[in-house]
């Protein structure tokens, strides 16, 4: 009886030929189905910036005689940016447009379309130099991002002139985004990678300086006068799987914050005119304020993401005690450095990099690359991202694995961040915007360079 039950309980168990033919066939839809929906990766091929002639170096001392020479600074305007010039991390190698140059400056739109050429045309050649395997007719996505000029025909059109790309390549031209506009331009390539396979995207950052420059008294709208100077990038991404073994990084996470629906965080950083008619960027005396409660939401997005387990504990448990037992305790400042090897912080000026650095905790090893990139080449806007991890390469920095975690701000006002992985060991490039000068840096900046 004992055996019959056994037998019986066997029997149950057995299976027709139809049902493990239906299991199989579940199971192998199930991973079709999986491999169809999974997200595509995003790996970063090669990327280039414009590295500006020594021609358009503009010194300190040259920048402050020609302020002085045009009559429509007052002397209070001229000693105002004088001071700030003092104070702002900038070195004397920066650069800034031909029109500039003049004493007063010449800005139109002929001379805004020729600094746009320039900085483009030639962070793609230097792109395409060092990628020999992809050329212009293998571009499927362009996304072009400028805030403040934004011409008929647009910049992508002028782009897709002069490289004779294809018919149906898709083309994008993002403006008015801000400095954080880089990371925008990245997510857009990215969401357009995942819906269209084995393709190839070209994204350029950069911010034309010459049709920008302010004409007034206004010391909100003195500031980007002296901190802002010309650059650009341009970045090549693909999702094509076989990449993995010729990308430099793969996109991990990127994460935007807007709080535009803030009146002050709206208006901190605004176009607009000043009494006398002229048009410049006014900044808000809160934008340090605004940038940091920017960051701190962008934190707790991205925190869960990239942080171990450890932090992530002591983090919900301070949250905790000052929600429930002292709702003034301090509260706890993710250790990001566990997450992260290398931090590439907009090199918007001197104030946002010491921000960021103590709100994050961050030594200032980690702060090099944003520093060094705001003292050789000044604010380039969308683009510094790309001059900071370049530092980084240049100085023979980046192994294998290595996580970036890349920071921008913008008007609207917005912070974004994106974190990329280390695909290979970058060997040191003999190019590049830093090649004649990284043997150099890092070098002392001093809290104030007196100039008179």
């Amino acid at each position: 009886m004992f055996s019959s039950k056994l037998q019986s309980i066997h029997n149950s168990f057995q299976l027709s030929q139809l049902q493990i033919f239906f299991i199989l066939l579940i199971i192998i839809l199930a991973g079709i189905i999986y491999f169809m929906c999974r997200p595509r990766p995003v790996y970063l091929l090669d990327y280039a910036c414009f590295k500006p002639p020594a021609t358009l170096r503009v010194t300190f001392s040259t920048f402050m005689e020609h302020a002085s020479q045009v009559d429509f600074f007052d002397e209070k305007s001229v000693k105002f940016m004088m001071r700030i010039l003092e104070r702002s991390g900038l070195g004397e190698e920066t650069c800034v447009p031909p029109p500039n140059h003049c004493i007063p400056p010449n800005p139109n739109m002929e001379s805004s379309r020729s600094e746009a050429r320039t900085v483009i045309f030639s962070a793609i050649d230097e792109l395409f130099s060092k990628s020999s395997s992809i050329q212009p007719k293998h571009i499927d996505i362009l996304i072009v991002n400028c805030s403040l000029f934004s011409p008929t025909p647009s910049l992508s059109a002028m782009i897709v002139n002069k490289y004779n790309l294809r018919s149906n390549v898709r083309t994008f031209n993002l403006s008015g985004m801000g400095c954080s506009a880089g990371v925008i331009s990245i997510d857009l390539a990215r969401e357009l990678l995942q819906a269209h396979s084995n393709s190839i995207a070209l994204v350029i950052s950069t911010e034309i300086i010459t049709p920008n420059y302010y004409a007034g008294t206004e010391r909100a709208m003195l500031l980007p006068n002296c901190l802002f100077r010309v650059g650009a990038a341009a970045v090549l991404l693909s999702n094509h799987r076989r990449d993995s073994s010729l990308a430099k990084y793969r996109l991990m996470h990127l994460v935007r914050t807007n709080k535009g629906t803030d009146d002050k965080a709206y208006r901190c950083v605004y176009e607009e005119e000043d009494s006398k008619g002229n048009v410049g960027i006014a900044l808000s005396k809160d934008l340090m304020a605004i940038a940091g409660a920017t960051l701190k939401s962008n934190i707790t997005t991205i925190g869960p993401l990239v942080l171990p387990a450890s932090e992530q504990l002591l983090f919900l448990l301070a949250l905790a005690r000052r929600k429930l037992i002292n709702p003034k305790s301090k509260p706890y400042i993710p250790d990001f450095k566990q997450a992260f090897e290398h931090f590439c912080i907009h090199a918007g000026g001197r104030a946002v990099i010491d921000e960021l650095e103590k709100k994050l905790q961050l030594s200032s090893g980690h702060v090099e690359a944003s520093r060094m990139t705001l003292h050789r080449f000044g604010n380039t806007s969308s683009s510094s991202l790309w001059y900071e991890l370049s530092y980084i390469e240049a100085k023979g920095r980046m192994k294998r694995g290595d996580r970036v975690w890349m920071i921008g701000f913008g008007s609207g006002f917005k912070c974004n961040s994106m974190v990329w992985k280390s695909m290979r060991t970058v060997k040191t490039p003999v190019s590049g915007p830093w090649s004649d000068c990284i043997h150099r840096y890092p070098v002392h900046i001093p809290e104030v360079v007196k100039l008179y």
